[in-house]
């Protein structure tokens, strides 16, 4: 009997599935992909290489490529470096550990990798990213640990293996480390014991010093001269202003979010001009802002992708659109989207009434967060198409953000960042800080899976009226310059092109 012959869908699917049986992390070994279905992928560019031998796995069309590479960056370094190097063969350099140490998430542009085999190569990755690898044996770290699968260099140890010119370049992530609670001096001082790393222990006794850690600094210094080891104490780094004070973090994360925050400060106080201050009449400023709602609801709705229309938006408003009844309105995505931005509009409107009558804007945004976020997805959950576990609290797993190096932080990390947020608009008088920094350090934490770009745009706007300014709507033919200012913040913590931006719709109301 003639075998059936499969039409190229068929083939398709199949591939497909075979892809995903063997896929880690979205990254596929060609070794272990039968050929015909590596090229049937290939062709339907859902597989990328990444360097021979080696594919990213992606979505029909190859859509979201950039999401899938930056997701999978970490899982293919693990799994090329175990594959090639043995799992105990390989370990991130001092620098490239404490970048992690210190919760710079941002994908980097090359990681250096100490190997105990042959190696001392560059290998060149997708989208402007590379690996260097370099043979150390005789140098080789034993003091390891793993993160997301890859083994790094215990915090102690990184530090006392860091060259001087990570110091100077790279001061704020020094100041995150060594203000961590958890990190124990008596570790600093037994690696540097262990390697002799002298010059180091000058290098952190001076940094400790100039962070305004006297204790730790003494400390460290009077371990090395009770082993016999005479010391002379440097400062390792230039010109170098501590942010955190006397701030300390259980989590480098929150450290970042505070240390991000005041180092921006002054750059938004010299752009943004001077809070107005709120005056007249509450009803009639709810009011000037509720005529808005659908110039605002059209941008922010166009930024995030949804394609929304005017008269949409309209159906919506006036009741018309009915998905319980309507079976083309219960199908429509972005129908359902415009409707929950319009109860989360009416949310927002009753926090920043509160704020009118006199509340502090950073302690509503605190308490009414969690309804804003509920009212914008409770169209999905009454449809079915989110289940409603998904409406409570933040979420518990990674989110990537097309086309930006930045990786927002773990899961298990954002409620401490979130804590750390919260604290600071209570503390910060400034109501241009406030909405400035406050919508870019919300969407840097990203604490939903979805949503936060909309919420982002909102906390700014609350904090604008507390200072009396007029409620801002960014406009979608915009989005590019918009976002990239965002990741010019995010991935170089440049905020300047950022602020520009607002302070010109601030200058155009």
């Amino acid at each position: 009997m003639p075998r059936t012959r499969k039409n190229p869908q068929q083939l398709f699917a199949e591939s497909l599935k075979a892809a995903r049986l063997i896929a880690r992390e979205g990254i596929v070994k060609s070794a272990d992909l039968d050929r015909k279905y590596r090229e049937k992928l290939i062709a339907e560019a859902c597989l990328t290489e990444i360097i021979r031998g080696w594919y990213l796995l992606t979505a029909p069309g190859g859509e979201g490529e950039t999401i899938a590479w930056f997701g999978g960056f970490w899982g293919f370094t693990k799994l090329y470096l175990s594959v090639r190097f043995g799992k105990d063969g390989f370990c991130l350099s001092a620098e490239s550990s404490l970048n992690l140490h210190a919760g710079d998430t941002t994908i980097p542009k090359q990681i250096i990798v100490l190997t105990k085999k042959a190696s001392n190569k560059s290998i060149n990755l997708p989208y402007d990213t590379s690996i260097l690898l370099l043979m150390d044996v005789k140098n080789f770290p034993a003091d390891t640990e793993k993160w997301n699968g890859v083994r790094i260099m215990s915090l102690p140890s990184a530090l006392c293996r860091l060259t001087p010119v990570y110091f100077q370049k790279n001061p704020r992530n020094i100041e995150i480390v060594l203000k961590i609670s958890s990190l124990s001096v008596p570790e600093i001082s037994r690696n540097i014991l262990k390697t002799g790393a002298i010059a180091s222990a000058e290098r952190i006794i001076g940094a400790y010093r100039h962070l305004g850690e006297e204790t730790k600094s003494k400390q460290v210094q009077e371990d090395l001269i009770t082993a016999g080891y005479q010391l002379k104490e440097v400062n390792p780094f230039i010109k170098y202003e501590p942010k955190l004070g006397s701030n300390r973090s259980t989590s480098p994360y929150a450290g970042r979010i505070r240390m991000m925050w005041n180092s921006m400060r002054d750059e938004v106080l010299n752009i943004m001009p001077a809070s107005p201050g709120m005056r007249g009449d509450v009803k009639e400023a709810l009011k000037s802002i509720q005529e808005r709602y659908k110039e605002d609801a059209y941008h922010s709705l166009s930024i995030e992708g949804y394609q929304v229309t005017e008269e949409l938006i309209e159906k919506i408003e006036s009741g018309e659109w009915d998905p319980e009844n309507i079976e083309a309105d219960r199908r429509q995505k972005d129908a359902l989207a415009a409707k929950g931005y319009q109860t989360a509009f009416k949310a927002v409107l009753q926090t920043v009434s509160r704020v009118l009558d006199g509340e502090k804007s950073g302690k509503v945004f605190e308490e009414d967060l969690q309804t804003w976020y509920r009212q914008l997805f409770a169209p999905l959950l009454k449809a079915n198409i989110l289940s409603a576990e998904n409406l409570v609290g933040y979420r518990n797993q990674p989110v990537y953000i097309s086309g930006s190096r930045h990786v927002p932080p773990p899961g298990n990390a954002v409620p401490d960042c979130m804590e750390a947020l919260f604290d600071i608009l209570k503390k910060e008088q400034n109501a241009a800080a406030r909405a400035v920094l406050g919508h870019f350090i919300f969407v840097f934490i990203h604490p939903y899976m979805d949503g936060n770009g909309r919420v982002g745009r909102f906390l700014m706007n609350l904090m604008l009226v507390s200072g009396g300014f007029r409620w801002t709507v960014i406009k979608s033919e915009e989005r590019d310059e918009y976002m990239t200012s965002l990741e010019k913040a995010s991935t170089e913590e440049d905020i300047k092109p950022f602020v520009e931006f607002i302070k010109k719709y601030l200058e155009s109301c």
